[in-house]
């Protein structure tokens, strides 16, 4: 019998590609594949369940139960690559009588294996990558309908990887949306960034010049996950179009077509939409629902913008009014989401964001802002624009 190597060299490599592009080797569990986990080692009775990827010459274990935290394990003479270079499901019911696998390190080692059984999952593309397995340290036996519960269960830790990375491939491509550059505006400095709480976010900003303005967006769709983000990214896309239009009219016009898109789905969005005048400090600003929008001034008191009007896609026959303020020399707009709320003090909600201001500026405060979204897991997305004008 004949080797294909070159054909088994091809796969090898199609196969870790795979397994490198959906970037869950050395990561954090994920809670939807530990529940498949958790689930199929009360139904299979197994002290030892885990989806295991094949990574070169190791595995990493996306989920495990049973094994004390232990995520990578030596690929050579593993069950779970045998699976994987056969095709189809392997059970080993006696691994000590078992020819190909009596002499295994995972058999004559920790964790002494007697019992295996693995599905191989397959990558999106259709490489194989690695098993949904369940383990033993006595002989078991896997009858036909174990067996096909356990390729159910397959499936379904399948569809949760390739969920994930479709997630993933959207927050890469909704990040690229974000603003790249920071438009030049002389005398102003300019700071913002966002953080998603989970792949995708239901927030949205954006700034650029317009007839000598600069015009300033923050939007932030109720919900989360890829129904909000499609809209965040329909607001961005709407109101780019607009953006030759005066700021009531551009809000307005969005308004309509949020009504009108939103009505069926019983969602809504609230924003900020601010033109500033960079000569004179007069920034006029609409509020549709958000209540976010604050002056700093130079002499650190913080007054809250008053502009109040419903959220878009609400409805309403109200106009929309404009609020009005001006920025003197080191007074500073700024714009969040009510995400940042969830994580500062609600005693003084601002007072970090002060400090940080007055100690590194524009681009500190709003990196502050960010970070403490990372450290404290943000339960909502949390997006914070800046801007301060200098003379």
């Amino acid at each position: 019998m004949s080797i294909d190597v070159q054909g088994t060299d091809a796969r090898e490599r199609a196969r870790q590609r795979a397994v490198e592009q959906l970037d869950v080797l050395d990561q954090p569990t994920d809670e939807r594949v530990d529940r498949v986990t958790r689930l199929a080692r009360e139904i299979f009775g197994v002290p030892m369940v885990s989806v295991t990827l094949l990574d070169n010459d190791r595995q990493w274990r996306l989920s495990e139960q049973g094994f004390d935290g232990q995520r990578e394990a030596p690929r050579e003479g593993s069950f779970c690559g045998a699976a994987v270079d056969k095709g189809t499901m392997l059970v080993v019911e006696d691994a000590a009588s078992d020819d190909d696998f009596r002499t295994s390190p995972f058999v004559t080692g920790d964790p002494h294996l007697r019992f295996y059984a693995g599905q191989p999952l397959a990558a999106p593309g259709g490489e194989q990558i690695g098993t949904l397995c369940i383990l033993d340290i006595k002989p078991r036996v896997l009858d036909n309908a174990q067996r096909e519960l356990l390729r159910e269960m397959a499936q379904w830790v399948e569809t949760e990887i390739a969920r994930e990375h479709e997630l993933d491939r959207a927050g890469e491509v909704q990040r690229a949306l974000l603003p790249r550059n920071t438009p030049a505006v002389p005398g102003y400095t300019l700071a913002a960034d966002a953080v998603a709480s989970g792949s995708v976010m239901g927030d949205v900003y954006d700034w650029y010049i317009r007839s000598g303005l600069l015009r300033l967006t923050l939007a932030d769709v109720m919900g989360k996950g890829m129904g909000a983000a499609l809209i965040a990214a329909s607001v961005r896309a709407s109101l780019r179009t607009a953006r030759d239009r005066p700021l009531l009219t551009a809000v307005e016009d969005l308004d309509d077509q949020m009504s009108e898109d939103l009505s069926h789905l019983h969602m809504f969005v609230t924003a900020v939409v601010a033109d500033l005048d960079s000569a004179t400090g007069h920034v006029a600003l609409v509020d549709a629902g958000h209540s976010l929008a604050f002056v700093l001034r130079a002499e650190d008191a913080w007054e809250p913008i008053r502009s109040t009007g419903l959220p878009l896609g609400m409805g309403g026959d109200e106009p929309r009014v404009a609020a009005r303020v001006t920025l003197g020399r080191g007074d500073a707009l700024l714009i969040c989401s009510d995400g940042l709320l969830d994580i500062l003090d609600p005693e003084d909600p601002f007072g970090q964001v002060l400090q940080a201001l007055r100690e590194h500026g524009p681009e500190g405060a709003v990196s502050v802002g960010i970070a403490l979204a990372r450290e404290r897991k943000a339960p909502d997305d949390v997006t914070l624009m800046i801007i301060r004008r200098d003379a």
